[in-house]
């Protein structure tokens, strides 16, 4: 399965490297887990800690998409995700383990996250947050000063007017 996962996974971020392979394992051991495989459509949802290559195998793998509010970013800048299964009320989640060794290259880093024994690659433990709430709508309110639609919870009153927030200026004293 990890040939086929790793193969699909490439194809959708455009080219091999480290960071997608860890998202590929962390995908891998979720499509084999008993509480996370199979998961019904919207209940199977994921907070990544990082910005980097390996959310885009859980886009790919997974169908975790931040469109519909199961892929949430929380910026710890760690190689860590917390995965649900809000059905089940299940959480789990991965913090990678190591590092490339002084010396490895980055196609020997890759190999080794891809091919080690997936305790090696990562700790699990519990989430550390709570299972976000499934994405909400919002009706568009249009700024008062660009004349763009937004989101109503992101629009801000400001002297009268509702505005977005590239228009908004928060008040401060200067520090």
């Amino acid at each position: 399965m990890l040939e086929e996962i790793w193969t699909k996974a490439v194809a959708f971020h455009g080219h091999a490297c480290p960071g997608l392979a860890i998202g590929v394992r962390a995908c891998g051991h979720i499509l084999e887990h008993p509480d996370f495989a199979r998961a019904p459509y919207g209940s199977l949802c994921c907070v990544t800690e990082n910005d980097a290559c390996g959310v885009d195998a859980i886009q790919c793998l997974l169908g975790c998409s931040v469109g519909k509010g199961n892929l949430v970013f929380h910026g710890t800048g760690k190689h860590a995700y917390s995965f649900f299964n809000r059905e089940k009320g299940r959480g789990l989640r991965m913090y990678l383990r190591g590092q490339a060794t002084p010396g490895m290259t980055r196609e020997e880093w890759q190999n080794h996250i891809l091919s080690a024994p997936f305790e090696e690659i990562f700790t699990l433990s519990e989430p550390v947050l709570p299972c976000p709430p499934p994405a909400r709508k919002f009706p568009t309110m249009f700024c008062e000063l660009c004349g763009e639609g937004a989101a109503e919870h992101a629009m801000r009153r400001q002297e009268g007017k509702m505005v977005c927030l590239d228009c908004f200026r928060p008040y401060t004293r200067g520090w």
